[in-house]
């Protein structure tokens, strides 16, 4: 039995079912066993899923040409770029490399701030930003950054954060949490509703937007799920406590309140990646393969709202980039791309491929004046 599956199974045997918010955090950030610890090429062709940044450098180039325009148009002054869940580093060295060649003086007075909590992580961080090390700074946690004048962002950041699984029963009319057991006469985890919710589900419904009328109960198919995702929504609200004057971006794949209780939607959105291909039983093998759920932008919207954000935009990815992609032409910027990087930023935003699925969350404070394109 590999060791992570078996710290579960022993954490379920002494103390009776988790939540499955418990199971995913074992499953991909146990710090010895976890699947975010022990894979380092998740990414990518060679990985189990890919991202905006696999794609190619395209990606961290739009990105650091729109944080550009952002940093310049609240100096002078100190700025600051934060990316919160750096992953590997590469976007990092692509929007790097792009201000380097584009923005020297921005560059030269830049610090890069990540927010890395995991030692071996950031290890890996620092050996793909190696040429930068002057630049680029790692703290554990939001609380040790500066106050922040610039730009925090996060790419695949949100959609990882464990989510509390919960479940409508027709017959109650009432919605149960669904925690993770051990079966010994199946010899693997199974699905129970607890006896007792680790969450206040009725807070948490509210909190993310899908308190439902009761008229729309009474039609709610059996069994309709959706996840709930306060830790995230904590991190937000947390992250936007940082920020005196700028920018907070969130990029992922999402939907809004009104998107997730849609009838088709009657599983909800927790999945499994391994190999590129989307794995049904996220119980199975915890720790060898990526688990995932939609992030519920309007939910994240709100958080940062209450904690004096503007909300700037929330646009797919494909609207977004196409936008900045447009106005940095008509300056002349990105006239130099390759056939190959066309066709990456074709990928970025075209329906089929990433455009549509992927979205871009944009919330400010404290610049009225400043270009927000």
């Amino acid at each position: 039995m590999p060791l992570l599956e078996s710290q579960a199974r022993e954490e379920i045997l002494r103390s009776g079912p988790i939540s499955f918010a418990r199971f995913m955090s074992l499953a991909l950030y146990c710090p010895v066993f976890g699947y975010y610890e022990t894979h380092d090429r998740t990414i990518g062709r060679s990985g189990d899923f890919f991202t905006s940044v696999s794609v190619g450098d395209v990606f961290g180039q739009i990105l650091g040409c729109r944080f550009a325009t952002w940093l310049k148009s609240i100096q002078p002054g100190e700025t600051h770029l934060v990316e919160c869940g750096a992953h590997d580093g590469r976007l990092a060295g692509d929007i790097l490399a792009w201000l380097r060649k584009h923005e020297p003086a921005l560059f030269a007075s830049l610090t890069y701030w990540i927010v890395e909590p995991s030692p071996v992580r950031e290890q890996r961080q620092q050996n793909q930003l190696a040429e930068y090390a002057p630049r680029v700074r790692w703290v554990e946690a939001l609380q040790n950054l500066p106050r922040l004048r610039g730009v925090l962002f996060s790419n695949e950041l949100l959609d990882a954060f464990p989510v509390h699984v919960i479940r409508w029963h027709s017959d109650s009319g009432r919605w149960r949490e669904r925690g993770v057991d051990w079966s010994p006469i199946e010899n693997r985890f199974v699905w129970v509703d607890l006896p007792e919710p680790r969450i206040h589900i009725e807070t948490e419904l509210a909190r993310a937007g899908l308190l439902i009328p009761s008229e729309l109960a009474q039609v709610l198919p059996n069994g309709f799920t959706v996840e709930l995702c306060p830790e995230a929504l904590d991190w937000w609200a947390a992250a936007a406590g940082t920020l005196d004057v700028g920018w907070m971006i969130a990029c992922d794949y999402g939907l809004t309140s009104a998107e997730l209780l849609r009838p088709e939607r009657t599983r909800g959105t927790l999945r499994a990646y391994r190999d590129h291909r989307v794995i049904d039983d996220v119980l199975a093998e915890p720790g060898t393969q990526d688990l995932t759920a939609h992030v519920n932008f309007s939910a994240v919207a709100s958080s940062g709202e209450a904690q004096g954000l503007v909300t700037e935009d929330l646009a797919r990815q494909g609207e977004c980039l196409a936008r900045w992609v447009t106005e940095a032409l008509s300056r002349g910027v990105f006239a130099d791309w390759t056939p190959a990087q066309r066709r990456q930023f074709q990928t970025l935003v075209h329906p089929s491929h990433l455009g549509h699925a992927f979205r871009i969350l944009i919330q400010s404070k404290g610049v009225a004046g400043a270009a927000v394109v």
